[in-house]
């Protein structure tokens, strides 16, 4: 009813009442008919209770985006967490990466190291087997000349001896040797 009246005094202090040669409370007047209908339609709309309708559908709209915020709000929240507990999960792959990246560097070097004191010890042995078969060689070719030397010694001698040897000297020398044996065996 406020509403009303507020709009009926609106209008009668309208320059729409004091402009125009027709009586304003005229069907001919325009400006009368408008405001009649306008009256009309606010009550209407006032009968079949529009704007509590209005109302009520703008609280429900309102209700409804604030729940819409709130869920928002609370799926911005579980994000926000699942994103810092994506982050601790990289930076705890990446930490473990780096310890494995770390160790696989230390087990590289130590086989590294370990082979080259392996390679170092092979070459070791491989070369005191290659001194010791030098040593061997050397030590057979030794024998055999001195083998060789003896046989040709022998040979030598013999063909010295006997060249130089004859019957006398021969029973000399047997003498001798039986006397050495004598003198040996008792």
């Amino acid at each position: 009813m406020r509403l009303m009246l507020t709009s009926l005094f609106a209008l009668a202090a309208s320059p729409a009442l004091a402009a125009g040669d027709k009586p304003f409370f005229s069907l001919a007047n325009t400006d009368f008919v408008v405001t009649i209908a306008f009256l009309i339609f606010i009550g209407i709309l006032m009968y079949f209770k529009v704007p509590g309708l209005v109302g009520d559908m703008l609280d429900k709209r309102a209700d409804n985006i604030k729940a819409e915020l709130d869920e928002a709000k609370a799926l911005r929240e579980e994000a926000q967490a699942l994103l810092a507990s994506y982050e601790r999960k990289q930076k705890e792959v990446q930490e473990q990466a780096a310890r494995i990246v770390s160790a696989a560097k230390e087990e590289a070097t130590n086989a590294a190291a370990a082979a080259k004191d392996d390679i170092a010890k092979s070459i070791t042995r491989r070369l005191a087997a290659a001194e010791e078969q030098i040593q061997s060689a050397q030590d057979s070719a030794v024998k055999e000349v001195r083998d060789q030397a003896v046989s040709v010694a022998v040979a030598v001698a013999k063909d010295v001896m006997a060249k130089q040897m004859d019957a006398k000297a021969a029973g000399a020398l047997i003498d001798d040797a039986i006397g050495t044996v004598a003198e040996k065996l008792h």
